[in-house]
């Protein structure tokens, strides 16, 4: 007979009582945690693709104007109904100082309409409500004659809709066609491109401290350990440095009197000052200085846990030091080598500060168009969309890691 049978109903009553309190309790101690990752994780990004899709603001200025297009075909201009509620609630906004809103709005979809929309609406200010529920059209006309164009009528109607996926379209560099097709939008690809460049980027900022970071790792993981300890502190002052300071250092260094241009001109290599600042070479160079440290860690904290003997019984087998490494050495320390690319490559691709400061033109990234579009140009709804595609890309390139090497293999130490 079972011990759980042998309990009466009241012990078992107990029992379960005091499972529950247990859970109870436990739950208690990780809740704080959880309300921390949904307030500074998952309500952010929420919040964010919510934004990318949602942009209420035209809908909520003209919603009678866009309630009498609901039955325009939009082949040929709106008639005199349309156009008179939309003088009506032109000049209601121009009093209330909200025809820049709507202007911005219309003028992000089709541009050189801001000025039509807020002079019309300077215009309208001073007629009287029944002229314009009369003769708002002809007002329209007399004000400016783009208002005859019907791609400014299509425009204001697309805007219009609280709920739609353009952003995402520009984010991409498409369009929706009249018909409801998706088509490449006239002119260079901005997004794409900036996108396929910040790849690029970051994808070179991998491999190169990479390439610096795998061989000094194994030189600390090799020394005993006071001098290993004594040896990364020189790995780890860079985290007690502002990244600020460690950014604009690079622009002292880099600049066309600055420290590199001074050694190469008295070492006779050039005669001119080189332009190495304001550069994509000079995001490269100072990113690779600043995320070295996170390759490096890594893969020394993998390197450490390999017995030495096994390089040494393989040579003592007969296999050369190359051979040696490549076939014992290189697979037991790619746990510190996967883990540290792949954080590289994640930071790097939503970087901000160094670009910003020392790349220029030519060495921006993604995050700063992001960061453009939420600050200059107050266009939230494609910022919004342009951080979520990069999230997707992010996420897409976890997934094939995961699907081809396996994230069972990271170790972080």
């Amino acid at each position: 007979m079972s011990a759980q049978s042998s309990l009466s109903p009241q012990d078992r009553r107990a029992a379960l009582r005091a499972l529950r309190q247990r859970k109870l309790v436990a739950f208690l101690f990780v809740a704080p945690l959880l309300v921390f990752l949904f307030l500074s994780f998952v309500a952010p990004i929420a919040s964010m693709l919510f934004r990318s899709v949602y942009e209420p603001t035209v809908a909520e200025l003209i919603p009678e104007t866009l309630d009498a297009m609901s039955d325009w075909d939009g082949e040929e201009l709106p008639d005199e109904r349309i156009m008179n509620q939309f003088a009506l609630e032109l000049k209601k906004l121009a009093n209330d100082r909200t025809s820049g809103r709507l202007a911005g709005e219309v003028n992000r979809s089709l541009p050189g309409t801001s000025s039509v929309i807020q002079s019309t609406a300077r215009r309208l200010r001073a007629v009287d409500d029944a002229e314009l529920s009369q003769s708002g059209a002809e007002l329209l006309m007399k004000a400016n004659k783009r208002w005859g164009d019907v791609e400014i009528w299509r425009t204001i109607e697309s805007t219009g809709q609280p709920y739609s996926f353009t952003n995402y379209l520009t984010a991409l560099d498409l369009e929706q066609a009249r018909d409801g097709s998706i088509q490449a939008r006239d002119g260079p690809k901005i997004y794409v491109d900036l996108y396929t460049k910040t790849l690029r980027i970051a994808l070179t900022i991998t491999l190169l401290t990479l390439l610096l970071g795998y061989p000094l790792s194994y030189f600390l993981a090799s020394l005993r350990d006071s001098t290993a300890n004594l040896l990364l502190v020189f790995v780890l002052l860079p985290f007690w440095t502002s990244l600020l300071v460690r950014t604009t250092s690079w622009i002292a260094m880099l600049q066309s009197g600055g420290v590199v241009n001074s050694i190469l001109i008295g070492l006779g290599v050039i005669n001119e000052p080189l332009e190495l600042l304001y550069t994509e070479f000079a995001t490269v160079i100072a990113m690779t200085h600043i995320l070295l440290p996170f390759m490096i860690l890594p893969l020394y904290s993998v390197m450490k846990g390999i017995d030495p003997s096994f390089m040494r019984a393989a040579m003592s087998m007969g296999a050369k030091p190359w051979a040696a490494f490549l076939r014992i050495y290189l697979p037991m320390s790619l746990p510190g080598l996967s883990a540290g690319a792949l954080l590289v490559f994640i930071i790097s691709v939503g970087y901000y500060i160094t670009p910003a400061l020392v790349g220029g033109t030519d060495g921006q990234m993604i995050s700063n168009l992001i960061a453009f579009h939420m600050q200059q140009s107050n266009n939230w709804g494609l910022a919004a969309a342009l951080g979520s595609i990069l999230l997707a890309v992010i996420l897409l390139l976890y997934w094939t890691y995961d699907r081809f090497v396996g994230t069972k293999s990271l170790s972080f130490g």
